[in-house]
């Protein structure tokens, strides 16, 4: 038995991609959206005017390492995953865990030059692949590999989680014979020593720290730092997500699934047992689940442990975000509850 959450390194099963695939048998798109358009990311490019590289440098050059896909452009990008494997981030613009995250699969797919890509899909506007890689929160991030996808893990992780799982995906597509290379279009090759890139900007203080600690598996630490970041700025909104997601991993850090769940069937009652399990769905990217199960429980206790449960679930309100339709949702049925 493994302890939960699952690691980033265990590749975890495919998802269902029937309602797209016809389309990778159809021409490619040949005017797709600008570079950057419909809000992605900076450096973010579209799918699509892919080519043949003409000096064997590389097996294809594309327009960016980084590429903005939509619903309409995605049989580009797996064509793409026959040369290369691909990184997908399922992100929003109002996520504030996304914001931590993509910097992060920006920097390692530049790192790894040209032997994966990194597609980048706006959960607002492309529901079609939404619920195709069956992402239930967000971010969600997956991985394309000859056409066949892999769902990799939900939610931001530190940089050297995130290497792992670049790692592995690696090592998974070089058996599967996915191994070759792709070069911008228009970039002359140099050494990464010598790129001359801007440095990123560097989180406030209390957020490197608790990054630092985070990598570290000192999620205590992490809690604390996020703590006094919130009481010296309570709307910074990076830091409550931040707060969410660490006190969760702290939660579920030590015990396995099986104990977790086999205490929540034996106490249906248990208010802690109940949230235990909702952790562990949360950390699934099982949203309903979790929701659904404290909800339910809501009406049926009282004082501390309804306080507890109302807690509890305003911490998945700013894990999942505000503006999350399922979040919306259960914050009105958890007033309806309440009062």
């Amino acid at each position: 038995m493994s302890n939960v959450p699952p690691t980033p390194s265990g590749l975890r099963g495919a998802v269902d991609l029937s309602s797209l695939v016809d389309r990778a048998q159809r021409p490619a798109a040949t005017a797709p959206t600008a570079p950057g358009a419909g809000g992605a990311p900076a450096g973010a490019a579209p799918a699509g005017g892919v080519s043949a590289a003409a000096d064997g440098a590389a097996d294809l050059t594309v327009p960016s390492l980084v590429l903005d896909v939509t619903d309409q452009t995605f049989q580009d990008v797996l064509q793409l995953s026959t040369i290369v494997p691909v990184i997908v981030d399922i992100w929003a613009e109002w996520c504030g865990p996304c914001k931590q995250l993509s910097p992060i699969l920006e920097q390692l797919t530049a790192e790894y030059d040209g032997r994966v890509l990194l597609a980048k899909v706006d959960a607002d506007t492309n529901p079609q692949l939404v619920q195709a890689f069956q992402a239930q929160s967000i971010p969600t991030v997956a991985a394309l590999i000859g056409g066949r996808p892999l769902g990799l893990f939900v939610g931001a992780l530190p940089e050297a989680q995130v290497r792992d799982v670049y790692e592995q995906v690696l090592a998974a597509a070089e058996q599967n014979g996915v191994s070759g290379r792709v070069a911008v279009d228009g970039a002359a090759p140099v050494d990464a020593a010598d790129q001359g890139e801007p440095e990123p900007e560097p989180l406030p203080p209390h957020h490197q720290a608790a990054y630092d600690a985070i990598e570290q598996g000192d999620y205590a630490t992490a809690i604390q730092e996020y703590t006094t970041a919130i009481a010296q700025d309570p709307h910074d909104q990076m830091a409550v997500a931040g707060l969410a997601q660490v006190s969760l991993l702290d939660r579920l850090q030590g015990h396995t699934a099986d104990e977790i769940r086999s205490a929540a069937a034996a106490g249906p009652s248990d208010v802690a047992a109940q949230m235990a399990v909702a952790d562990l769905d949360i950390s699934g990217g099982h949203v309903d689940d979790a929701f659904g199960r404290l909800l339910d429980l809501v009406p049926t206790v009282f004082g501390a442990d309804r306080e507890a449960l109302r807690v509890r679930l305003v911490e998945y309100f700013e894990l999942i975000g505000s503006d999350e339709p399922r979040v919306v949702a259960a914050r009105r049925r958890l007033a309806s509850a309440l009062y």
